[in-house]
């Protein structure tokens, strides 16, 4: 089959599935959107034949965007982009997983400093503010006191992009110093892992290390809702375990799979490229 990888940068995530792919003998069409130009109703050329597009993009408005042109040519794409609109903004993630009755950190959000400070007053101290959009945990802030988020609040509000303006304030959940991240393709988890930090955060990127992690039936039946909930696809679910169970706090479109690849045994280039021959074989089969 011949598959078009939407990229910005070529990550090592994206050489090793590259590198799975070739090997099953598929043609690979890189398509670089920092220099492609998408058109009402033709696709590009370097489009025009594809079996399927998996979207790789790195920047968030990239994805959504070129995402919505292919899907808008007839070309099965992957993610979709109505799952890269949810799942790039934090809020429409938590009302998603809330909707679905997916267990998730109390959230609430506000447009203003004030009421935003209401909510911090409210849910007490430690809280946790987050930008709406945002990833490898950058511009996070564990709130410890009332001086601490004003001072937060102020350069938000100062910082001039609109998306400052929306303040979402999260409950801080006590947790274990670990998160779990389960990587799943439709609802199916294929392989996770621990993240362990001293640090509050633990992402991988800030240099969390990693262990695999055996799910069970109860993270698998919580991943299979959380990836429903936001339409499916090809997707990093992160959990916390709390005293009272799991809870989902975020799920990424454009998921990172190397750490995984070093933590655990399995091969997730290879499970990946399984999965897009499915998604690719289905949508020929709906074609025809």
């Amino acid at each position: 089959m011949r598959i078009g990888v939407l990229y910005s940068r070529i990550r090592r995530d994206e050489k090793l599935l590259l590198n799975e792919l070739r090997e099953r003998d598929h043609e690979v069409e890189k398509v670089d959107v920092r220099s492609q130009r998408f058109g009402l109703r033709e696709p590009p050329a370097s489009l025009a034949d594809c079996d399927l597009v998996l979207d790789r993009c790195l920047a968030t408005s990239r994805s959504i965007y070129a995402t919505q042109f292919v899907e808008s040519y007839g070309i099965p794409v992957v993610n979709a982009p109505e799952t890269a609109t949810i799942c790039a903004d934090k809020v429409r993630t938590s009302l998603a997983l809330a909707d679905a009755g997916v267990p998730t950190p109390e959230t609430e959000v506000a447009f203003t400093a004030d009421a935003a400070l209401d909510i911090i007053e409210s849910f007490g101290y430690p809280c946790v503010l987050k930008p709406v959009v945002g990833s490898w945990g950058r511009l996070m802030a564990k709130i410890d006191s009332r001086s601490a988020a004003e001072a937060v609040l102020e350069h938000k509000e100062t910082l001039g992009h609109y998306e400052h303006k929306v303040f979402y304030v999260q409950e801080f959940v006590e947790k274990p110093d670990r998160d779990l991240r389960v990587l799943a393709v439709d609802g199916e988890p294929i392989a996770a892992m621990a993240r362990s930090s001293d640090h509050w955060l633990t992402n991988a990127a800030k240099g969390a290390t990693t262990e695999t992690f055996a799910v069970d039936d109860e993270v698998a039946e919580l991943v299979a809702r959380a990836s429903e909930a936001v339409g499916g696809g090809l997707l990093g679910v992160d959990l916390m375990e709390t005293a009272s169970g799991y809870t989902i706090h975020e799920v990424n479109h454009t998921v990172e799979f190397k750490a995984l690849t070093e933590a655990t045994d399995v091969d997730v280039p290879a499970r990946v490229a399984d999965w897009l021959e499915s998604k690719a074989a289905q949508a020929t089969e709906v074609s025809a």
